[in-house]
């Protein structure tokens, strides 16, 4: 068996993805080109006319099946590389550019929204790592169409709908998976301190850093014992809510600041309590489950691919227009589960599902069905 798989837009997150899946059907041969997570209108546009010239020879090679990122102008690349067309394509979607938070972006995405449109179209089969990316992605193009003015053709967000599966990226759960959570501030326990609280989001302003705020105004208002450590990716431009909060809750972190070291980086999730989000758009929230595999117990809100990854009871109410009431309902559930922890352990929620081990079976089988081959 021999594969292509191509990455136009190849963040972290979009790089384990790559490395999983090359794992996970290891005998096969794989042929990876990926473009740096820069530029990101360019991207989007160009690379296919960049591996289109570049790295043409590559592409034209014969290959049983081809795996390519959303942000892949798959219907121009087969266009210019008439080779690629009949080769079988599966287009991952890591995330959809109908769902991102209308202030996210300053210019707009229609030109990407196009490409991923045009791409699915032209791919075999379509996976996305939640069904919510599914949903809001077809929604989104049926939301694009009805705005078209004329010459519209009827039955493309079925059309997609029916090539579409949910799939999720996977995560590494043999190095720890935790199945109760305890906390060394509960009665008797050895060690003591207080509550630590876990938030892994990128510094961006699409992972809610405004709500953040909120929250943990909202718990030192209340006197809430905790520590605080931040550990997501911070950019030249993060929002200055950021900034904001290093200062004002100075006196609550033990960490502030993205964490290369794989080993650091477990052992805060290790040492950690609670693992927050406070997210105004994620696909799947790969940091979160990571955490969860620690034996950290989650606080997340209950929109977006949340609902579909953990029960009820760790997931706070969505009210996005109303800010500070959500913050109320966070702020709850964070001293709710305290309570909990304090009492003793505390069931972590199943993600069993979500380790490579149970997702192999699933990714091998459907590029085999692409391939032609005997399941």
């Amino acid at each position: 068996m021999k594969a292509l798989l191509l990455s136009a837009y190849a963040a972290r997150s979009h790089l384990h993805w790559q490395h999983s899946l090359v794992a996970m059907a290891s005998s096969w041969q794989w042929r990876q080109l990926s473009l740096p997570p820069r530029h990101f209108s360019w991207r989007v546009r160009g690379n296919p006319l960049y591996w289109s010239q570049v790295e043409r020879t590559a592409l034209a090679e014969p290959y049983d099946v081809l795996v390519a990122t959303s942000m892949v102008d798959l219907a121009t690349l087969r266009g210019l590389v008439p080779s690629l067309g009949s080769v079988p394509a599966l287009l991952y979607f890591h995330e959809n550019q109908f769902a991102y938070p209308a202030q996210a972006h300053q210019s707009s995405l229609l030109e990407a929204q196009m490409v991923s449109l045009y791409a699915a179209l032209a791919a075999d089969a379509l996976a996305f790592n939640s069904a919510y990316n599914r949903d809001s992605f077809v929604d989104g193009v049926d939301a694009l169409l009805t705005r078209l003015p004329d010459r519209v053709p009827p039955g493309i967000p079925q059309q997609l709908r029916d090539k579409a599966l949910v799939l999720p990226v996977p995560i590494d759960l043999e190095v720890t998976t935790a199945t109760t959570a305890t906390w060394p501030g509960a009665q008797g326990a050895p060690g003591q301190r207080p509550l630590r609280l876990l938030w892994s989001g990128r510094f961006e302003h699409d992972k809610g850093g405004e709500g953040l705020l909120r929250l943990l105004q909202r718990l030192e208002g209340q006197g809430t014992a905790y520590e605080l450590a931040l550990t997501g990716q911070q950019f030249r431009r993060s929002p200055a809510v950021f900034a904001q909060i290093q200062r004002e809750f100075r006196h609550r972190l033990v960490h502030f600041g993205f964490v290369e070291s794989a080993d650091y980086l477990r052992a805060l999730r290790g040492e950690a309590d609670l693992v927050l989000s406070t997210a105004l758009h994620e696909f799947q929230g790969l940091a979160v489950l990571e955490a969860v595999a620690a034996g950290c117990l989650p606080v997340v809100p209950n929109r977006l691919s949340y609902p579909e990854i953990y029960p009820p009871r760790f997931r706070y109410a969505s009210r996005p227009l109303e800010p500070e009431a959500e913050a109320v309902a966070a702020a709850a559930l964070v001293r709710q589960l305290a309570a909990t922890l304090a009492r003793g352990t505390a069931p972590v929620p199943d993600i069993s599902a979500y380790g490579q081990a149970a997702l192999q079976p699933r990714y091998q089988a459907l590029l085999t069905r692409l391939a032609g081959l005997p399941g």
